[in-house]
């Protein structure tokens, strides 16, 4: 028996072919992935068992369809990323999609893509690996949903103990203080106390005292008649008047100005108020929750706030704890978020990197949750995968991080515009030590891309 030309018996390729004709349909039968793949024309040639189950569509019915057809995937129609990949060669990883299963419901998947060539390495259609991630998204729905109260997440001992006599402070008509650093959330423990209570179905007016100059303040509270002053050609109802029956909740009332003061506990007191330019008194039905991030007991004792108006707001008081305070809930509210810019962005990211998680649980967060929030925010717009990356944070916050922040080399001179790409090629590039194939995954390009976009750049790995 002769060799062939490329040093090999014809005997062993032909046992070779059948080796694998043999086995690679026992293997994509075993796997718990789902596995499809298409032809040049999209349509599906193979379908594997664990794609029948996650799907619902048989073998028989999904063979010779094309495949959007039987995925009904949300990218189908907006950039598909098996055409992508078979028309222009870019792979996906452990991308998020959703789809629309046989009884319509509705999964979230990842899938990777991949080329489908012949023998001579000719592009001939494509392959799909696909896992199902609705019982992550379940799991992710119990644990939350057993630490939330309204639209308030927290398993922090304080905070439960807050939402305990939520319900009892929401029935009284008492006044409400609630205290607390900025972006703690004084305004969402308002709202829950309002929609808890009898006022429910009547307004939830918002103000916010340290935002407007005195004289603004008074006539947005108690509003005007007409002819009050040169430009009031009408007259205008103020937030009392637009919270009666409901609840008016003064945000920041530590920065009250003394007169301010004096008409606000007239209002308490007396439960009325004179609109400007105004000579009778008008009743207030209107339920008070103040707020302020300074304490105002110690305002008291510097002589800035009114002990009688204290008093009057202290009949109930609830202080909220800084999310330093509360780091258990970091995990809790990242989930939370990233729920909510799913929905938001039309994205289905996952979770974040572990070291992400690490990396906020040893911030203290000044900004307190608003903080948290808004670096997920910025996350989402930077991140296409599944995971967000510290790559994905704000430059600015790991470099105020120190030594807690990874160490990212510097960044050449280049235009403010460019520079957040290239702080983000650079991050990534650095946590692969230099990978530039496994960097361009990572970023969804082409390792020839990255490659121009870090000559243009100036970035040397």
């Amino acid at each position: 028996m002769t060799d062939d030309s490329s040093g090999n018996r014809p005997s062993q390729k032909r046992a070779a072919a059948d080796w694998r004709d043999g086995c690679l349909p026992t293997i994509l039968e075993s796997i718990s992935e789902g596995v499809f793949t298409v032809d040049s024309e999209w349509r599906i040639t193979c379908f594997n068992r664990a794609a029948e189950k996650i799907t619902g569509f048989r073998w028989g019915e999904a063979i010779g369809r094309r495949c959007y057809e039987v995925m009904h995937a949300n990218r189908c129609e907006t950039g598909c990323l098996l055409r992508e990949t078979v028309e222009k060669g870019r792979e996906h990883f452990d991308q998020a999609v959703n789809i629309i299963n046989r009884e319509g419901r509705n999964l979230p998947l990842s899938i990777r893509t991949a080329v489908l060539k012949d023998e001579e390495g000719q592009p001939i259609g494509g392959v799909v690996t696909f896992r199902d991630l609705s019982a992550v998204e379940e799991l992710r729905k119990e644990v939350l949903n057993r630490y939330t109260f309204q639209d308030i997440i927290s398993k922090n001992e304080k905070i439960l103990e807050i939402f305990s006599i939520l319900p009892d402070i929401a029935e009284s008509e008492s006044t409400v203080l609630i205290e607390g650093p900025s972006g703690s959330g004084k305004e969402l423990f308002a709202r829950a106390i309002h929609f808890l209570s009898p006022r429910k179905d009547q307004p939830l007016v918002v103000v916010n005292c340290g935002a407007l100059p005195e004289p603004l303040l008074e006539s947005e509270l108690f509003g005007y008649l007409k002819g009050a002053f040169t430009d009031a050609k009408k007259d205008k109802p103020g937030r009392f008047a637009l919270a009666e029956g409901g609840t008016l909740f003064l945000d920041e009332v530590g920065d009250l100005s003394p007169p301010m003061q004096v008409k606000i506990l007239r209002v308490l007191q007396e439960k009325v108020y004179e609109p400007l330019g105004g000579t009778a008194p008008r009743k207030a039905d209107v339920r008070i929750i103040a707020a302020s991030h300074q304490s105002l007991g110690e305002r008291v004792r510097q002589g800035t706030f009114r002990e009688d108006l204290y008093y009057r707001l202290n009949v109930v008081k609830i202080h909220l704890p800084s999310l330093r305070e509360r780091r258990e809930d970091i995990p809790l509210l990242v989930d939370h978020f990233i729920h909510r810019f799913n929905l938001k962005q039309n994205k289905n990211i996952l979770g974040v990197r572990p070291e992400v998680i690490d990396l906020f649980m040893s911030h203290d967060f000044p900004g307190n949750v608003r903080e948290l929030e808004n670096l997920l925010e910025h996350a989402f717009i930077l991140c296409h995968g599944l995971e967000i990356q510290l790559s994905h944070l704000p430059p600015d916050f790991l470099q105020a991080l120190g030594e807690k922040a990874p160490h990212l080399p510097a960044l050449p001179s280049i235009p403010l515009l460019r520079k957040t790409e290239a702080e983000v090629i650079v991050g990534v590039l650095h946590k692969n030590r230099g990978n530039r194939k496994k960097t361009a995954q990572e970023l969804g390009i082409d390792k020839s891309t990255l490659w121009r976009k870090m000559k243009r750049l100036g970035i040397q790995s």
